[in-house]
This record gives C-alpha cells, structure tokens and sequence, in this order.
C-alpha cells in the first residue's frame, strides 16, 4: 500500500509505520500531545493509516490493543505537557523563537484555551499543532488538576481511538483502500471542523450579543446633555435668570 507524503517523506504515514512499526506509532503520539518538538508530526493521517493497516494485516496486533495503547499514549503526552507547564509557568511566553519553537505557536493556544476553557482539551485533539501547545498552556494557567484529567481522558480516547477505528472501518472499503491519498488529504482537512464549529458558534453568539446591547440602547439615543447647556432640563435658568 503506497500513501501520499504530506510532505518530508520522513513524515509519511506509511514511511513512518513501515520503519518503526507500533512502538514509532506510540512514540509520536505520546510527542505530538505534549511535547514542544512534536507540533510537526502528522497526528491524525498517522492514526487513520495505523488503523487501516491493521484491517489491511500489515500490522500483525490486535485492532483493541492498538486502540488501547494509542489512548494511553495520548493521555500520558497530555499528562507531560501539563506538568511541563507548571514548571515553566510564564517564561514559556518570553522564550526566544527558534527552528523548532515559534512563539505565536503559544500564543495560538493560549488564545485557544482562554477563549474554551477546559474543553479545549477535546477540541485541541483535533487540531493540529495546537493539540501539541494546549496541555502545556493548561499547565502555565494552573487549570484544575482533577478536571485537567477528566478533559484529558476524554480528549485522548476520542481522538485516538476515534481516528484509529476510523481508518480501520474505512479500510475495509475498496474505494478508501484505492484513494488513500484523497482520504488522508481529507482527514487533515475534517482536522480542523471542530474549531470552525466552535468559531461560527462563538461568533453567532458575538453577533447576538451585541444586538441585543444595540437594543436596549434604542436607536438615536445620545448621552446626556450638561445641565444649563440650551434645550437641557433647566436650560436658561443660570445665574442671570434670576431677576
């Protein structure tokens, strides 16, 4: 089975799996969700290949297993990066850029994680790049360990069963099995639907918000004109008023 390298041929799905077998798999799912030098990784085409080559017997473990592993894996990354955090706390945000490190990487998911709160732990999962600076920014914010946890565990089954069992239901068709390239193009693309989801709904939302305030404001309003000003309550009754 021949897959489409979304980009170094190092990267390639198929590459990767073919030379490091499950333990590479596991390796860079544990380094993508919550390592600083796994952002790059190809996550989510890694899983559904994964998943479709143990359909395909290419690789020779059970389809539970692999399921079972990927999600510890995933949550034990979370768990790293979390703590990785709180060690390094704000110094995190005034680290110099460098080739595998971009500030703005940060910034992005710290935005992320202000604006969804815990459940930018699920979210992330399906996001690249952010799902890797995520934990880590839970972690600089001291969010709630024990809800850190519970998000975390959600998160990572979701996601890393979720993709797995994907591609091994998939793979059992002709047609996915044949355009491999298409399907994993389209599996980075579906990446990033969760966020657009929440984006339009937080941007609905925005809208609403601010019609309402438009509202209740009613139209034409003005602020309030100074005491003694012409046309004012009292206007004209100044000091010379009186006779």
């Amino acid at each position: 089975m021949t897959t489409l390298a979304l980009g170094p041929s190092w990267l390639d799905p198929d590459y990767l799996i073919g030379t490091f077998g499950l333990i590479g798999v596991l390796a860079i799912v544990f380094a993508e969700s919550g390592l600083l030098i796994g952002f790059f990784l190809p996550g989510d085409s890694l899983l559904f290949t994964t998943g479709l080559l143990v359909t395909a017997g290419t690789l020779d473990y059970p389809l539970w297993l692999v399921c079972v592993l990927v999600v510890f894996a995933a949550i034990i990354g979370d768990q790293v990066g979390y703590l990785f955090g709180r060690k390094v706390g704000p110094a995190l945000f005034k680290r110099p850029d460098s080739k595998l490190f971009k500030q703005e990487n940060v910034e992005k998911a710290h935005e992320f994680f202000e604006k969804y709160g815990p459940k930018s732990l699920v979210l992330a999962r399906f996001v690249p790049v952010v799902r890797t600076f995520t934990p880590i920014i839970a972690g600089v914010s001291r969010m709630n360990y024990r809800s850190f946890i519970i998000f975390n565990v959600i998160g990572g089954t979701l996601w890393g069963a979720g993709v797995t069992l994907l591609g091994a239901a998939l793979g059992k068709i002709e047609f996915v099995t044949q355009h491999i390239e298409m399907i994993l193009i389209g599996i980075v693309l579906i990446s990033v639907l969760p966020i657009v989801i929440e984006f339009l709904r937080a941007r609905s939302k925005s809208k609403k918000a601010a019609a309402m305030a438009e509202q209740h404001q009613g139209p034409g309003m003005s602020a309030p004109e100074a005491p003694g000003a012409p046309g004012a309550p009292g206007g004209g009754r100044g000091r010379h008023a009186k006779r």
